[in-house]
């Protein structure tokens, strides 16, 4: 799975770098710790304009009662999502890249309970275009008004073999020459859109260990990235 990442880049340069046209008035603050249920910038085509808006980060279907159904969908399987009736629809035609300039994982360390984290960046120092999926959903807010909120999820899929010496699974790395298809809605081909699903290649990333301060979702600044002596 995916469960966090880094999104450090002013909006002015992820715009950009994914050509965006049209930029939300409302801002993210640079967090180097984002987790499920934060809002995370996601860059997607709407009414003929790509756009760069925040969502909240864990999926809501339309037909959920309520927004804690999104807690258990911020990851959607590769293998499944085509066929997987809360996600079938938005593959074919609300697809998404999450531009993350990096992830961590966690790594089993033989004989003990404990796990190292790890992050997780490109090779070349550019930011990952992962691979996602968005939905709208209408209902009630804590005081019963009615709201209306867009929400993601990330796909995953099988590792390439750099990322299983850390981990089974890792998100949807999207080639910038995917990126037009991608986010095109026209293209609702559930065929050719299988094509993207597979891992990016070893060469793309590159990771080291870092301070388990990442485990605790209120630690969110720079330093979590620097790599550390694991012994």
């Amino acid at each position: 799975m995916c469960g966090r990442f880094v999104a450090s880049s002013p909006p002015a340069d992820i715009a950009a770098y994914f050509g965006v046209d049209e930029v939300a008035e409302s801002l993210l603050e640079p967090n180097y710790n984002v987790a499920p249920t934060n809002d995370v910038y996601v860059v997607y085509e709407d009414g003929g304009a790509r756009r760069l808006d925040p969502f909240h980060w864990g999926f809501v279907p339309s037909w959920a009662k309520d927004l804690s159904v999104g807690n258990r969908m911020i990851n959607a399987r590769a293998e499944t999502v085509a066929t997987k009736g809360a996600f079938k629809s938005s593959l074919a035609k609300r697809r998404c890249i999450l531009p993350v300039d990096g992830f961590y994982e966690w790594k089993k360390l033989p004989g003990q309970k404990a796990k190292q984290p790890y992050f997780i960046h490109r090779s070349d120092g550019e930011p990952f275009a992962f691979g996602g999926l968005w939905t709208q959903w209408h209902g009630p807010d804590k005081s019963g008004d009615q709201m209306t909120v867009r929400s993601t999820t990330i796909i995953t899929g099988e590792p390439n073999d750099k990322m299983s010496e850390i981990h089974d699974r890792m998100p949807l790395i999207l080639p910038t020459g995917a990126w037009d298809d991608w986010l095109d809605p026209g293209l609702t081909d559930l065929e050719v859109i299988g094509k993207f699903l597979v891992p990016a290649p070893s060469e793309l990333i590159a990771f080291h260990p870092v301070s388990t301060e990442v485990n605790n979702v209120r630690n969110r600044g720079e330093h979590l990235i620097d790599e550390i002596d694991p012994s």
